[in-house]
């Protein structure tokens, strides 16, 4: 009996003692789950102060510098935080492999949408978080040059203009500034589409996952700022300390750091599911959840800026596409847009390096950025991509990819946009940046990587196991260096498979045989 009972012991309390561990492990597997989270974000944050209310606020704003002042008068601390936010200063200390220490961001980096501000800042720095910045001379150290309405402005009165350094219409035509003051609240998904939807030069054109139909979504379009979901802010992911925004654009991001992510919320294991689970290990969230981008208006997938400077009759003109897109501007060269559009996939660790207007490059296409990432990489997943494919100006005796110069309020200045000449535009942006040029220049085939992760689709719209696992068409078809299941073939597998199909069957069949001769031979 004391035999029976230890024996009892020895199996039954450990697997008892299993048994608590999965069942608190599931608890807290489910810590994330999305009826706690829909029910945390249904709940509309509401302001405790009533701005309308402050005394400061009660006169008449002459300039936008004088609400940043006033703003400032009880918000003590906050000017100096946003001055060293990435937002006011357009650059971020870095380190990147293979060049150390760098400092990169807006101010110095080009893409292949609109190239760079560099020589153009009049007009570019409408989406900077301060007033004039209208060169390399701005004060990046003056508080009263933060421009805290475009960020919390509630009203939807507040506006930056065309071609003004980043200020608002001025004098007889400038925004009733009192009244956007009163009504100043945490910022809203009008505040950061205002540029993010609109960067490069109109809706959806960069991101092709961040537009104006956010504003007033479905479920189907994107889970998590639907109208009839959770409707939330950008804020609620992009959280801020100090004013120092959570998220990063690898246009101009190099570090894995403060990055807003999905695990934030749903935790590293949000499926009841574990072979589902498991894929996270090397699959981020957003690759099975967002199968597609674009999905109301079209983006940018092409930029082919060789073509620009065209004119008809003297005057420059645009054509549209069949979607009603401009496919062609006098001023920017032609675009291919598209809808609904399928990632593509890489690798990615959350590091990146960056073209530098100073290498030296020989090898085409240009990659404008490159997203670092491999499968022997532990950090490394497979994220999806829109890859955006320019053609900008080079020149082939420096073999660097060319600044030009864009913008400025007069003609005979070199500017592209104005003056319609590539020779003077290249000269004259060139040297705002301080390199040579040698007064050749062509065209080459550039590369820009853009992870997404927005347009987030329901679970039940996300990418299904087969469109991966099948050789003929998967979407992973892109990705070597690993074995992945239903894709791939290994013919010493396939081997050892065989072997084992065709070494069981056999055994039955010895088996079966063996059992009948000897039933036979017992009948006899």
């Amino acid at each position: 009996m004391k035999k029976l009972i230890h024996i009892l012991f020895i199996v039954l309390v450990p697997q008892i003692i299993i048994a608590v561990l999965i069942y608190n492990y599931q608890n807290i597997k489910n810590e994330g789950n999305l009826e706690e989270l829909q029910e945390a974000y249904a709940q509309v944050p509401q302001s405790s102060v009533d701005h309308a209310e402050f005394a400061v606020l009660q006169q008449d704003f002459e300039t936008p510098h004088e609400v940043t002042e006033a703003c400032l008068s009880c918000h003590t601390e906050r000017g100096q935080e946003l001055l060293k936010s990435s937002h006011f200063k357009w650059e971020r200390e870095t380190f990147i492999p293979g060049r150390g220490v760098v400092y990169l961001g807006k101010n110095n980096l080009i893409n292949n949408f609109c190239t760079g501000i560099a020589g153009s800042e009049q007009t570019c720095t409408r989406c900077h978080a301060g007033f004039g910045y209208y060169d390399t001379t701005y004060n990046f150290h003056n508080e009263k040059n933060v421009d805290c309405l475009v960020c919390h402005d509630n009203s939807g009165i507040y506006k930056k203009a065309k071609g003004s350094a980043g200020y608002p219409a001025m004098g007889e035509n400038a925004p009733d500034y009192g009244a956007i003051a009163h009504h100043i609240g945490r910022p809203n998904k009008q505040n950061c589409g205002v540029c993010h939807f609109y960067s490069a030069g109109g809706n959806n054109v960069k991101h092709g996952q961040l537009e104006k139909a956010l504003l007033n979504t479905t479920k189907d379009v994107d889970v998590h700022m639907a109208q009839n979901g959770l409707d939330m802010e950008c804020v609620d992911c992009h959280s801020a300390e100090n004013h120092v925004m959570k998220g990063r654009y690898y246009g101009i991001s190099s570090r894995d750091y403060n990055r807003a992510t999905c695990e934030q919320c749903h935790n590293e294991r949000p499926h009841e599911d574990d072979i589902i689970n498991e894929h996270t290990i090397k699959v981020a969230c957003q690759t099975c959840h967002i199968p597609e981008y674009a999905k109301v208006n079209a983006t940018k997938m092409y930029w082919d800026w060789s073509t620009a400077c065209d004119l008809k009759d003297g005057n420059p003109y645009y054509e549209l596409d069949s979607m009603g897109n401009k496919a062609y501007l006098s001023i920017k060269g032609s675009f291919t847009w598209k809808r609904n559009v399928k990632p593509d996939y890489t690798f990615f660790n959350g590091t990146a390096d960056h073209y530098l207007l100073t290498d030296v490059v020989d090898t085409f296409p240009v990659q404008i950025n490159t997203l670092f990432g491999s499968y022997d990489d532990r950090e490394s997943k497979i994220w999806p991509v829109k890859i955006h494919r320019g053609k900008q100006p080079y020149d082939p005796q420096q073999k660097r990819i060319l600044q030009a110069k864009l913008w400025d309020p007069e003609p005979g200045n070199g500017a592209l946009w104005v003056d319609f000449d590539w020779d003077a535009s290249l000269k004259a942006g060139m040297e705002y940046i301080g390199l040579p040029y040698s007064g050749e220049y062509e065209f080459v085939e550039t590369e820009m990587y853009l992870p997404l992760n927005h347009m987030v689709s329901p679970a039940t719209k996300s990418v299904s196991c087969a469109e991966c696992h099948n050789r003929d068409n998967s979407r992973m078809a892109g990705l070597s260096g690993f074995y992945m299941p239903g894709r791939d073939r290994n013919n010493m597998l396939d081997l050892i498979g065989w072997i084992l199909v065709l070494g069981s069957l056999a055994g039955v069949l010895v088996h079966g045989g063996i059992r009948i001769a000897i039933n036979r031979k017992q009948n006899h």
